[in-house]
C-alpha cells in the first residue's frame, strides 16, 4: 500500500516537473541567445504578453467562442458516428453499404474540403461546425464499428435466444460492449476537433483561438501566437480530463493504468 502511494506521488511529481523543466530550459536558452527570441520568444516574454490579453478579456472571449464551436462540432460528429458505427457493427448489410464509402473518403484531408464546405454552408458558423463535425465523425464511426465487431459472439447469441429486438441489441448488447472503443474514438475525435478549429477559423472568422493564431501570424506577434497555441493545448488537456471522468463514470469497472 505504501509502495503504491509512493509510486503515485512520484508519477504526479514527474508530471509537474516534466513541463517545468522544458520551460526552464527554453528560458535559459533564450537568455543566453541560443535561440532567437524574435522567432521562438521565451516563457517570460509570453507571460508578459499574456497578462494584458487576460485582463482585457480578449483571450477569454476568443477561447469561449472556440470552445462553443468545438463542442457543437464534436456533438454533431460523434452522435451520428456512434449510431452508424453500431449499425455497421451489427448489420453486414449496413456495413457493406457504408464501409466502402467511409474507407474511400476518410483519407481525404479535411482541410482540402474547406472550399467545398464554404460553398455549401457559407462563411457563417455552420461551415466551421461542419468542418469539425466531419473530422470527428470518421474517427468515432470507425472505432464504434470496431468495438461492436470485437464483442464476443456468445453475447449476441444469448440476446437473440432471449428474443431481443433491434432496440435491445443496440442498447443492452452493442452499446455497452463497444463503449471502451467508443470512448477511444471520442478522445481521438476531440483531438481532431481542436486541430480543425484552427483551420475552420482561418476563413472569415472574427473571433476564436484559431483566429488569434492567424492574426498573430499576420502581425508577426509571436508572443500572442504562442499564447493561443498554449490555450489550445490547455483546452485539449481539459477536454481529455472531462472525457476521462465521463469514461470512469460510465465504465467504473475499467482499470486505469
Amino acid at each position: 500500500m505504501i509502495k503504491q502511494e509512493y509510486s503515485s506521488l512520484l508519477i504526479r511529481i514527474l508530471s509537474i516537473l516534466s513541463p517545468l523543466s522544458i520551460l526552464i530550459l527554453w528560458e535559459v536558452m533564450a537568455r543566453i541567445h541560443i535561440i532567437d527570441t524574435r522567432l521562438l520568444s521565451s516563457p517570460s516574454l509570453i507571460l508578459h504578453a499574456f497578462i494584458p490579453l487576460l485582463l482585457s478579456g480578449e483571450l477569454l472571449y476568443n477561447t469561449a467562442v472556440s470552445v462553443q464551436r468545438v463542442i457543437w462540432g464534436f456533438l454533431a460528429g460523434s452522435a451520428p458516428g456512434i449510431v452508424l458505427g453500431i449499425g455497421m457493427g451489427l448489420s453486414p448489410l449496413i456495413r457493406s453499404a457504408f464501409e466502402p464509402m467511409i474507407a474511400a473518403t476518410y483519407p481525404i484531408p479535411k482541410l482540402a474540403l474547406m472550399p467545398l464546405i464554404l460553398l455549401v454552408f457559407g462563411l457563417g458558423e455552420t461551415s466551421k461546425i461542419f468542418t469539425i463535425a466531419i473530422g470527428v465523425f470518421y474517427l468515432v464511426v470507425i472505432n464504434t464499428m470496431a468495438g461492436v465487431l470485437s464483442i464476443d459472439k456468445i453475447y449476441l447469441d444469448v440476446a437473440q435466444n432471449f428474443g431481443a429486438n433491434r432496440k435491445n441489441f443496440y442498447l443492452t448488447v452493442a452499446l455497452p460492449g463497444a463503449l471502451p472503443m467508443i470512448f477511444a474514438g471520442l478522445k481521438l475525435g476531440m483531438g481532431m476537433a481542436l486541430i480543425l478549429i484552427v483551420a475552420a477559423e482561418l476563413s472569415a472568422a472574427k473571433a476564436g483561438v484559431g483566429w488569434m493564431i492567424w492574426r498573430a501570424y499576420d502581425m508577426f506577434a509571436i508572443e500572442q501566437m504562442f499564447i493561443a497555441l498554449i490555450t489550445l493545448s490547455l483546452l485539449g488537456y481539459v477536454f481529455s480530463l472531462l472525457l476521462d471522468m465521463l469514461e470512469n463514470w460510465v465504465l467504473p469497472w475499467k482499470k486505469q493504468v
